[in-house]
This record gives structure tokens, sequence and C-alpha cells, in this order.
């Protein structure tokens, strides 16, 4: 037996063993894994890199990646901070495909930030970056799995590594031109992976909660998804970096390590699904069907 199908049988037989001394209703095997974890298997997610999209429908929470586009992170950070975002609105929401927020009407200044930013479609290939591969063949890398949290794929040979297209991911908008995204207008993937955006664009993060939010909101019926009339745009109260609020006023967040034995075992149960309504186990799964877990709470 492999040492990721110990970790799995281990956390199951001790999620059953509070489940004997606790009956409760049946869980899925995700579940039980999840539920038998330690703390050191989560990381608090940093409130430095974390943004509150506040809505009319609730709060998005977005976790930042400034290990693969720091300097749109940043710039990011710098609108943010200037409250540049605060009473825009979402523009567009296309379906199967993406949520896109921005100064429709191009009037607002960037302030301090830049108006145009270098490319970072990928990133340089650092094998100091934690790595926790999938062992199953991808259609778009030679290798794909994850940093961090985040889906990442890599071709060790050209030197490169690059976040990838999943659902929830949030990327920065641009015109044909490659430097001309700034992190002025943001998108959020709310459709099956468009994985054929890898490396197009820059990816700066994930949503972490409530992308539901984003994923019904009404479909845009003008062309790409926009909005036809400032009427349909949903209105942005404001975005703020969680680090800026007193610490009562922040949602404490913390993700499972993927590169914790516990992220291994959730990966192998995702790859050979044995709860009672799968009857044929698929043996393998894309890095898009791995969802990160995150709760509420340190650890």
């Amino acid at each position: 037996m492999s040492p990721i199908a110990m970790t799995a049988v281990a956390l199951l037989a001790s999620a059953a063993m509070r489940q004997a001394a606790d009956p409760a209703p049946p869980m899925s095997a995700a579940d039980q894994i999840i539920g038998a974890s330690p703390a050191g298997d989560w990381r608090a997610i940093d409130p430095e890199n974390t943004l509150y999209l506040d809505l009319p429908g609730g709060r998005v929470i977005i976790e930042l990646a400034p290990a693969f586009a720091p300097l749109h992170v940043a710039n990011i950070k710098r609108l943010v901070r200037q409250g540049y975002f605060d009473g825009l609105a979402v523009v567009r929401a296309q379906d199967n495909y993406v949520v896109q927020w921005a100064d429709s009407d191009g009037k607002r200044s960037l302030g301090g930030a830049a108006a145009t930013l270098p490319p970072e479609f990928t990133a340089a290939f650092d094998a100091a970056l934690p790595f926790t591969p999938l062992p199953d063949v991808d259609t778009y890398a030679p290798q794909v799995g994850f940093t961090d949290g985040f889906p990442v794929a890599r071709d060790p040979a050209a030197g490169q590594t690059w976040l990838t297209h999943c659902y929830g991911m949030v990327g920065v908008g641009r015109d044909n031109a490659v430097e001309s995204g700034s992190g002025a207008e943001l998108y959020a993937v709310i459709g099956q992976a468009p994985r054929l955006l890898d490396r197009n664009v820059a990816l700066v993060g994930h949503v972490v909660q409530e992308i539901d939010i984003l994923s019904v909101m009404p479909r845009g019926k003008g062309a790409l998804g926009f909005y036809q009339t400032p009427a349909e745009r949903v209105a942005i109260h404001s975005i703020k970096v969680a680090a800026d609020l007193p610490p009562a006023q922040r949602v404490p967040l913390s993700a499972l390590k993927t590169d914790s034995p516990t992220f291994a075992a959730l990966l192998q149960a995702r790859r050979f699904r044995h709860d009672d309504w799968y009857k044929v186990p698929a043996g393998r799964v894309d890095v898009c069907n791995v969802p990160l877990p995150v709760r509420v709470g340190r650890g």
C-alpha cells in the first residue's frame, strides 16, 4: 500500500472512531478525512493578502498570490487602499465563463497605482516553492499540482510555473497588449475551467469564500456577457485589504495545507471515489477538480 493510501486509511479510521463515539449522519470520505485532520495540517490565510469584496449579496473573500504575480498583487492592493473600487460595479457576467468588475466609464483616477505592468503570465520555476504534484496526465502542461493552496502548472524544461484557470480563480483583465493589465479590471472564473487562458493572463488569486455570490449573478445579455445598461450592474460597496480592518472585523480563515498528509489523503480520495453512490471510481483527477478546503478559525 502506498504512503498516500496508508494516510487515507488512517484518517478514515480516526474519523470512524469519532463517529462511533458521537453518532452523526453519514459523511463522505472527503468529510471524514477533513474531520480527522490535525490542526497542524491547516494554515491561517494571511490578512495582508486577503481582499474583502463587499456586494449587495454579501462578502466575497479573495486570497491573493504574490508568489506568482507580485507586481500585479502589489498594484491591486494599492488600488484597494486608495478606495479605487469602492462604488464601482460588476459589469459583466458571462454564462459558464467569468464575472468581471471594472470602471466601466473609464473616469476614475488610478492615483498612485500603475496604469500598465509587465506581464506576469508565468513565474520563474522555483524548486524551493512547495509543490504537491498530481500523478495524472494534464492536457495543458507537463506537470500540475498545488502550491500553497493554489492550482498550478509548471514546465521545468522551460523554467516556468503558472497558476491555472480553475473555478474561482481571479485574474486581471487586459487588452491585446500584454502589458495593458494593471489590476484595475478583475474577473473571477464562474464556469468550467477555461484553461486555454493559462499563460495569457495574469492570475492573482482565488475566491476562498462565497464564490456563489458571483456565480449566481444575472447573466449579461450584451456581447461577452456585459450588462447593457447601468441599471443591470451590481454595485460594489467596497473592497478592503483584511489587514487594514481591526482584528475583530476580520473573518479568520484557515486553508488546508496542500503539502500536508491530510491533503494527500484527500487527493487520493478524489481520484478513487468510494462513497456509496460511486460505482466506478475514475482513478484520476483534474487539477481543477480538487477544491481547497477552507474553514473559519485558526487551524
